[in-house]
């Protein structure tokens, strides 16, 4: 164990209180199950297979004797059971509820809302039947097992194969498992036999900018445009506040987090910042293993130093965990942060899979863990994504499998935090927001920046139209004469594939349904469409579209980190969702603090504000007119878009001539982009940007008045 006292640096390995299978048992659970598991017909758990598990990826069977390790098999309540937990979590968020704030341990939860235990023997004897191990049972009844391809095969009834993806080699599951007809009134689903991982939502500077000068953004100029400044100096920076950032690898170096802070001024003004390093175990859930540093160390290294800028004497904790070959680390990591004893208040997720890639058993299980994050008085605050409203085309030049959205962001339980730019590149007058000069903590701007989504792809109708195009398809189009043709820009769209099956190579269609819309959605400009809408706020997010960018101190050479011995001009530039979150979760923090209290899901709250914001008929605090000193706690962003460039028949419109590359669009036949910004709410950038003091000050007469979780 590691522990440097000097620099407020600890990396320890904590070991959390274990929990045991009879904990997840509920007390009053009717029983699911009649008896032993009868083999005789079998049910298939539909939506469970990847699409790159195809006739042309396909590289045959592993070894039977190929070793899988903590698989996870969620099981699933009695409906009576998920009713009862529904409405406790929306009392939770009830201040006229005797259970207001009345949050649960991790054992409480297991026994208060768990499986009849008569139902869970006979889940996991059938499991060992099989010659499966049971490694153990979450409280939010995920059970951990692990065993051979060939085990897997008997008691799934499916191949696992071998696979080459774009020269990659993984394995995957050939067809959907199946599982006794017996027991299906007690399994939701298998989480995952693959071993493909989440994507991080941190992008690097593009080649292709728009704006005429370079500002990028340091922790001083966060804290000026977003007004944390009226917080700090009351007092309020995150003192005795917890944030966990979930990573599945650790940072490269710890020194980096110093320098960030010291050389932007937090650490001689907010000496009681410190960073940890976990590797979560609590028990009860797949054990953590230490990743060591690998390809993911910027997320571990940006989310750290973000979420301190935000909350710059706050505690901020990596916890990372090892992939276990099916399982993300990452989840690792949460199931055992919310399993052990003392879970922290607040948690950041930088990652995400769309939800037809995660498969109905996938989502079932982040939505339990979410649940139960709630129960507990966790908030949770995830990255919408950087990919637009193509959810599922991350990484790719085009879009191609239609609107889809982060798995990991559309349950009703967690906060998804989208992304902005600001638009003083776009209008050409940067001098009215940034001074010449910068100050001793390398700021240099000077009130809030009207914002506009954040878009780097020829789709974008303010990119094109700043380079003298008037539509972004067709022949005479920006996308087909040289903008830049990319799927990167915050994440927005409709949750619509959280259960059923998707259509062919996972497009959203044939039996998905999105997860139903909570109540504390309905605000003016958010759609009458009966599901959940991403994202829920944003935060400055850009990559140097025009001319703004994150700094951060991120020094591994191995990949792609640079030296911070130099000045900051010289540092890594990066954007994404990955800094919006764990800001957004600093901000929480702040809130925290001067509440005195942990909040779960915030979102009610956030949008009750929202909605004294914008008014019933919108068009309240607009942010092209917001000013120093104005009341509001929401920026409503109505200029731009976070359109994407598409190919194919999936929600794309290629214009009326025959060229290649179209947009994002609700119609193949005619333009109705996905998305622009509007007055009110919109899928582009949720209720907008927060003012931070706005925010602390207004929250206590919000809360009282907000209605709960659901």
């Amino acid at each position: 164990m590691r522990r440097k006292r000097n620099g407020h640096i600890y990396l320890p390995i904590f070991l959390l209180v274990a929990t045991t299978a009879h904990a997840q048992a509920g007390r009053h659970a009717r029983r699911l199950l009649s008896g032993a598991a009868n083999e005789q017909t079998f049910t298939t758990l539909k939506g469970n297979t990847r699409p790159e598990a195809n006739p042309g990826n396909d590289r045959g069977a592993v070894a039977g004797s190929t070793r899988l390790e903590h698989m996870l098999l969620q099981l699933q309540r009695p409906p009576e059971q998920e009713q009862a937990l529904q409405q406790y979590l929306n009392e939770l968020g009830d201040p006229t509820s005797p259970n207001f704030h009345k949050w649960l341990s991790a054992v409480e939860f297991g026994s208060r809302f768990g499986l009849a235990q008569a139902d869970i023997d006979t889940v996991t004897a059938w499991l060992e039947s099989h010659g499966l191990t049971v490694n153990g049972i979450s409280p939010n009844l995920a059970v951990d097992f692990s065993g051979t391809a060939a085990q897997v095969q008997q008691a799934f009834r499916t191949q696992i194969h071998g696979l080459s993806v774009a020269g990659r080699h993984h394995f995957a599951n050939i067809s959907d498992p199946q599982i006794p007809t017996a027991l299906r009134p007690a399994v939701a689903g298998i989480v995952s036999l693959n071993d493909f991982r989440p994507q991080a939502f941190g992008h690097a500077l593009p080649e292709y900018t728009a704006g005429s000068g370079r500002y990028p953004v340091v922790p001083a100029d966060l804290a000026t445009i977003y007004d944390f400044n009226p917080a700090f100096t009351a007092g309020y920076s995150g003192q005795g506040q917890t944030i966990a950032v979930l990573e599945d690898s650790d940072i490269y170096s710890a020194g980096d987090w110093l320098v960030f802070r010291k050389v932007f001024g937090l650490a001689r003004r907010f000496p009681q910042g410190q960073l940890l390093l976990e590797h979560p175990n609590s028990g009860s859930g797949t054990t953590c293993v230490d990743p060591g540093v690998n390809g993911d160390s910027l997320e571990a290294a940006l989310d750290s130093e973000w979420a301190s800028a935000a909350a710059p004497n706050a505690t901020i904790v990596i916890a990372s965990c090892q992939d276990s070959g099916v399982t993300s680390g990452l989840f690792v990591a949460l199931q055992n942060l919310l399993s052990g004893g003392a879970p922290p208040s607040i948690i950041s997720i930088s990652f995400g899979m769309s939800e037809p890639f995660l498969g109905a058993g996938g989502n079932a299980f982040v939505n339990s863990l979410y649940q139960m994050a709630v129960a507990e008085g966790v908030s949770i605050f995830v990255a919408s994504g950087d990919s637009g409203g193509a959810g599922s085309d991350g990484g790719a030049a085009t879009a191609f499998a239609g609107i889809a959205v982060n798995g990991y962001a559309s349950t009703p339980y967690n906060v998804a935090v989208g992304a902005t730019d600001f638009v003083d590149g776009y209008r050409g007058n940067s001098n009215n927001y940034w001074s010449s000069t910068n100050d001793s903590s390398y700021g240099s701007a000077l009130s809030y920046i009207p914002e506009i989504p954040w878009n780097a792809t020829c789709g974008s109708e303010l990119l094109a139209l700043s380079k003298g195009f008037s539509t972004t398809y067709g022949s005479s189009g920006f996308c087909h004469n040289g903008g830049p043709v990319s799927v990167i820009a915050g994440g927005g769209g409709p949750s619509a594939c959280s259960s059923g099956i998707a259509g062919p190579g996972d497009v959203v269609g044939n039996t998905c349904q999105g997860y139903a819309k909570p109540g504390w959605q309905g605000i003016v400009g958010n759609p009458a469409d009966g599901v959940r809408d991403l994202p829920d706020v944003s935060l400055f997010g850009s990559n140097n579209v025009w001319g703004h960018y994150y700094l951060i101190c991120f020094s591994d050479p191995n990949n792609g980190g640079r030296s911070c011995l130099g000045a900051p001009n010289t540092w890594s530039g990066y954007g994404g969702t990955s800094f919006t979150a764990p800001i957004m979760a600093g901000i929480q923090a702040l809130v925290n603090q001067k509440t005195g209290s942990r909040w779960g899901n915030p979102n009610p709250i956030y949008y009750s504000l929202a909605a004294t914001d914008f008014g019933p008929n919108g068009g309240g605090c607009d942010a092209s007119a917001i000013s120093n000193g104005s009341s509001c706690t929401f920026h409503d962003v109505t200029l731009g878009d976070n359109v994407v460039p598409c190919t194919g028949t999936n929600n794309c419109f290629i214009g009326p001539d025959p060229v290649t590359v179209g947009v994002l669009s609700l119609s193949n036949t005619a333009y109705q982009p996905a998305f622009r910004s509007s007055g009110g709410w919109d899928f582009a950038t949720g209720v907008g940007s927060v003012d931070v003091w706005n925010l602390l000050s207004n929250w206590s007469s919000a809360a009282a008045a907000a209605p709960g979780t659901n």
